[in-house]
């Protein structure tokens, strides 16, 4: 078929799986099979695909169709101007998580050395994204899974900077010892189990759910690394997690003022709360 009739065909067959712009998605996936952007679709609507394009563009139209995120189609994902390797086994990377990097950076920049832990680095694109920017950096990165780790080490190689990076199995800091860092960074699981079932289903049923919910309130991981933090960290050492709507004021109060100071709960472009900033004393 022609690219033109093959479009046409496959915008149809996403549109009947709930796919909001199957249009677009449609060019952005034959664009992929074939290898070429999207303006050489339009300038070439004649080319007729052969038959084992148009075996893999259909394949990959009716896998978008069952919800399957278009991300996990193709294997990749930018953020924070790069691009990332993804799988199943990891979170799809999100624009708003790149406010803990951006801030991130802000802190570390500051320094003519330092050294950072990321909790639950699946992808790896948090610290990889600061080490990319921070030259004078390293970090240590943990996660539950090993299956994520042997991502995040593919991203740590593909953005060269895999020496200043080292992975760790770990539940939370449960393999860490004598380490003491600059700063802590999570993007931790924090939904409620039972909001689960609401979310898309791209979320709910190709995402790990692991890396989405601790099966509870969605803040007993969140608890777990205020609680043990402090031992790992410098004086005037910092510590930042995204957190999930209405959890602010919970999060907020798991904090002992004691050991903490300057607890701060900050807004995303959308004015949602969703990263809270915190210096140890």
């Amino acid at each position: 078929m022609k690219i033109s009739e093959i479009l046409k065909s496959a915008a149809t067959v996403l549109q009947a799986g709930g796919i909001a712009q199957a249009s677009r998605e449609a060019k952005s996936l034959l664009a992929f099979v074939l290898n070429v952007n999207q303006t050489f679709l339009i300038a070439h609507s004649e080319y007729e695909l052969s038959v084992e394009e148009e075996k893999r563009f259909r394949e990959l139209v009716r896998r978008r169709a069952r919800r399957e995120p278009f991300q996990y189609i193709v294997g990749r994902q930018e953020f924070y101007g790069l691009d990332f390797a993804v799988t199943k086994d990891v979170l799809i990377p999100r624009p708003e998580t790149e406010m803990l990097v951006e801030t991130a950076i802000e802190l570390l920049q500051a320094k003519a050395k330092s050294k950072f832990c990321e909790v639950g680095i699946g992808s790896g694109c948090i610290a990889v994204s600061i080490l990319h920017s921070v030259t004078a950096a390293s970090a240590i990165g943990l996660d539950i899974s090993a299956k994520a780790l042997q991502i995040a080490e593919r991203n740590a190689k593909t953005h060269r900077i895999s020496e200043r990076l080292e992975l760790k199995i770990s539940d939370v800091f449960d393999n860490l010892e004598d380490e003491i860092f600059d700063l802590i960074v999570s993007n931790p699981p924090y939904i409620p189990g039972a909001d689960i079932k609401n979310l898309q289903s791209e979320v709910r049923d190709f995402e790990p759910l692991t890396a989405l919910t601790d099966g509870g309130s969605g803040l007993l991981i969140v608890g777990k690394i205020i609680k043990d933090a402090p031992q790992f960290l410098k004086p005037n050492g910092c510590l930042l997690i995204e957190i999930g709507i209405n959890q602010a004021v919970e999060v907020t109060e798991m904090f002992d003022k004691k050991l903490w100071l300057q607890v701060k709960i900050l807004p995303d472009l959308q004015n949602i709360p969703r990263m809270v900033k915190a210096f140890i004393r």
